[in-house]
């Protein structure tokens, strides 16, 4: 995987793309569904973000069935893997950060049997 320092911090240089990444760093995948409740936006705002997420490389993403499911890059250089840790584990007790993963542990929650 080719992904550029430039290209890297352009990502994590949104607030939104930022907290998207946040929320998906360590985990296996999230519906579309769920990260659109979790960050209290409409989903044409987000499914943006994530565009330039999946363009950039950072992420992959899963259709299955209406649904989008996204997960970070398994193939991510080591470096930009390093960032998103270090990135995460310094700001997961702070604000929106803190409200994102609650918002996200409800909208899971909710979306049992509802995303594909």
């Amino acid at each position: 995987m080719s992904l550029s320092a430039e290209q890297f911090t352009h990502a994590l240089a949104d607030p939104t793309r930022l907290r998207i990444l946040m929320m998906l760093n360590g985990q296996p995948e999230r519906c579309v569904c769920e990260l659109t409740q979790a960050l209290d936006l409409p989903q044409p705002k987000i499914s943006r973000h994530l565009a330039v997420l999946r363009g950039s490389g950072i992420l992959l993403d899963r259709r299955q069935g209406l649904w989008i499911h996204y997960r970070i890059h398994p193939q991510l250089p080591l470096w930009a893997a390093r960032v998103l840790d270090a990135l995460t584990d310094g700001c997961a007790d702070r604000t929106p950060y803190r409200e994102d993963a609650r918002r996200l542990r409800e909208a899971a929650m909710l979306a049992t049997g509802t995303c594909g």
